[in-house]
């Protein structure tokens, strides 16, 4: 399933992922891994997020797979939609995993100035991955943001917010979300040749 001649670019959200994040799991295991660290995981500026997911998919001609998380999932729709033609060339896909609703009532006063979240369709074949009971997002709306993005959605029941407090550590089942994904970006580029 993990491919050698991919990048995969981790986009953690607010506070980063922890060790025992599945995140950090998959950034260990899976090869040519790496994580685009932000300069301030606490107080997010969507400016300086989408500039260090520019500068990690520009960093190399290698093509890349985006996994996002919570807020990380509103950057990539967000540089997606500012991104030269050439960066967006580089990302061959995206898995969005729990997306933060920052627009949502009683959404955590960091997390506001990600609103609105950018609701242009993604130029590159994502899979969106949310919960039925995930506290930042409701199942409704992470339907809403995938039909938006373009993401084919698949809604997991009880898996809260899919971080390590809702007890996914390793979260090997994802690598599942993953592999549709990368068969996903085959079909579509033998479709183009």
């Amino acid at each position: 399933m993990p491919s050698q001649t991919l990048r995969y670019l981790i986009l953690p959200g607010w506070h980063g992922s922890p060790d025992e994040h599945w995140q950090s799991h998959w950034q260990r295991t899976l090869p040519n891994a790496v994580r685009v660290e932000q300069a301030d995981w606490d107080n997010p500026d969507p400016f300086s997020w989408v500039a260090a997911l520019e500068r990690a998919v520009a960093a190399e001609r290698t093509p890349a797979i985006l996994i996002a998380h919570s807020l990380g999932c509103v950057t990539v729709a967000r540089w997606a939609a500012q991104a030269p033609s050439a960066s967006l060339r580089r990302v061959r896909g995206a898995l969005l995993v729990a997306p933060a609703d920052v627009e949502r009532p009683g959404c955590h006063q960091p997390l506001r100035c990600f609103a609105p979240i950018v609701r242009e369709r993604l130029p590159f074949p994502s899979q969106l991955v949310g919960s039925d009971n995930d506290p930042t997002a409701t199942a409704v709306r992470a339907l809403e943001l995938a039909r938006d993005w373009g993401a084919l959605p698949t809604i997991l029941p009880g898996a809260g917010h899919i971080n390590v407090d809702s007890g996914h550590r390793r979260w090997e089942q994802g690598f599942a979300h993953l592999y549709r994904l990368q068969q996903q970006i085959e079909r579509l580029e033998r479709r183009c040749v």
